[in-house]
């Protein structure tokens, strides 16, 4: 097992609804064919006086802003204090998190978006989970389908693990920054911390802490000096 990539080492399970289905999986993305039925045994039981169900398995938050124009479908969480802007597409089995924000023209389908996520600009998220306070640049967008339809594995950084799954997407550890108009390729995993520049082409695993330019270029973030 590497413990890199599991979800104990990618994300803060306090700043999720959905930490009661992550705690039952090793990697993250085991959860993913898990997520429709769990929306619907957590919102069923969401308290009343904080959330309201604005259709079949739609539970959105009272104190969370939703545009008139968004469109939402479920299996759907919207949690306390999200935003969701105008022309959102919400396809279903989606968990939105506090205080995040799912922007203009942003589509999401089979997502966990924890807490302060931010998809806020024509972003495409799908069978992808981002860790706390996570931000996808403008036209960032996940891949979550081989060109040749095969099943996704994940590799790189002595990784190689098949995950049966056809449609994968991007594993995005807390406080992953993503630049504008990046590609995730299908089975990339993120470590936290780390920062992607604008326009890359990511795939396969990439370490914590670090500085994404290219395949070739990955940089180790350095250490700030505290004030002397």
């Amino acid at each position: 097992m590497n413990n890199t990539i599991t979800v104990s080492e990618l994300y803060d399970l306090k700043e999720t609804i959905a930490a009661q289905l992550l705690e039952g999986v090793t990697y993250p993305w085991e959860a993913l064919p898990m997520i429709h039925d769990f929306i619907i045994r957590l919102g069923e039981g969401l308290p009343k006086d904080i959330y309201e169900e604005r259709g079949e398995h739609i539970w959105v938050a009272k104190s969370a802003k939703v545009a008139p124009t968004a469109c939402l479908n479920g299996p759907l969480i919207i949690d306390e204090d999200a935003e969701v802007r105008h022309c959102a597409f919400v396809r279903g089995n989606a968990i939105v998190g506090k205080g995040a924000v799912v922007g203009n023209s942003t589509e999401l389908k089979n997502v966990i978006l924890f807490n302060k996520v931010q998809v806020p600009h024509y972003n495409y998220v799908g069978d992808s989970i981002l860790g706390f306070k996570s931000h996808m640049g403008a036209g960032s967008i996940t891949s979550n389908v081989k060109s040749d339809k095969t099943l996704v594995a994940v590799k790189g950084q002595g990784v190689e693990i098949k995950t049966g799954l056809k449609k994968m997407g991007a594993m995005l550890g807390d406080n992953v920054e993503v630049g504008c108009n990046s590609v995730l390729n299908p089975g990339t995993v993120v470590g936290r911390n780390t920062n992607i520049y604008p326009g890359s082409m990511v795939r396969g695993v990439i370490p914590g802490g670090s500085i994404y330019k290219k395949a070739t270029e990955i940089a180790e973030k350095r250490q700030e000096c505290p004030d002397a």
